[in-house]
């Protein structure tokens, strides 16, 4: 080994002690080290060293399948086989959710779950039927600008808000940070709510999804959902409409949630909005909402 491959290799080595350093270590030290070699010159191949070594370091039993650190914003996206998170270069703060370019309003966090798990929305859903609507296995469509509500299966839904208020059907997925926020926006603006719930983040969202829909008291169930906690789920219950549900979802190109409905037309509203957005989008129905 020549004197070029041997510096290479102690800077390796150097940055490897750096980052185990950082990790081990808490407060000030810990930003101070971390700091130290990620501000280091480095082409993009020696950041995504870093990263990943810092990352099986702080999560030894997480695999990583796929990361990158370019589009993001200064985070990184890692992939942990059927798993999305982000991370910061000193693989610090960890972030899971749905990450939003303001630029070209694009979901990136949908798109890159699609890309993984192409029928996410059914074949990555506990319990889903695997001999249901050929439509609902196929990769979703083009998000539709109006959706025919009529084709909506009844059992699939899950009735709250203001009895006397406009109605609106939301598409959600209670793992999902802003449709629990939509909730919030929803009682102010006195929305009498149909709410769909369809499993965006896969498994773990059709059982939460099941527990909901199957509960004694399925709208006081959705609010525990919201709110971390796991209904009591009846044991016998026909969960045929969270499959209608994620059918229709993807044959109409729902692949984030929230998506908002106006009942009276089909109209779609795509993405978290506050009580004054949902009125106007409901228009002249909501007008005596405050």
């Amino acid at each position: 080994m020549n004197f070029k491959y041997q510096k290479v290799g102690r800077n390796l080595k150097s940055k490897a002690a750096a980052i185990a350093l950082a990790v081990a270590s808490g407060g000030m030290v810990s930003g101070l080290v971390a700091a130290s070699f990620i501000s280091a010159p480095a082409n993009a191949a020696g950041v995504l060293q870093d990263v990943r070594t810092a990352i099986q370091l702080r999560l030894p039993k997480t695999p990583i399948t796929s990361l990158t650190c370019k589009g993001f914003g200064g985070l990184c996206e890692v992939v942990s086989e059927k798993t999305l998170f982000y991370i910061d270069e000193r693989a610090r703060y960890l972030f899971v959710g749905r990450l939003y370019d303001m630029e070209s309003r694009a979901d990136l966090t949908a798109a890159k779950l699609l890309e993984l798990n192409p029928q996410l929305l059914v074949a990555g859903a506990a319990g889903a039927n695997s001999s249901g609507p050929t439509a609902a296995r196929q990769p979703a469509n083009k998000r539709a600008s109006k959706v025919p509500v009529a084709d909506l299966m009844p059992s699939g839904a899950i009735h709250w808000g203001s009895k006397s208020g406009p109605k609106l059907i939301v598409f959600s997925d209670f793992n999902c940070s802003y449709c629990k926020r939509l909730t919030a926006e929803l009682k102010k603006a006195r929305m009498r709510v149909e709410e769909r719930p369809i499993s965006i983040f896969g498994e773990k969202s059709r059982k939460l999804a099941e527990a909901v829909i199957c509960s004694r008291d399925p709208a006081k169930a959705l609010h525990q959902a919201y709110s971390g906690e796991t209904p009591k789920k009846q044991k016998s219950c026909n969960t045929s409409g969270l499959d209608a549900n994620e059918a229709f979802a993807r044959s109409h190109g729902f692949s984030g949630t929230p998506v908002m409905v106006r009942a009276s037309d089909g109209a779609v509203l795509e993405g978290y909005h506050g009580a004054a957005e949902i009125r106007a989008f409901l228009g002249s129905n909501a007008k005596g909402a405050k």
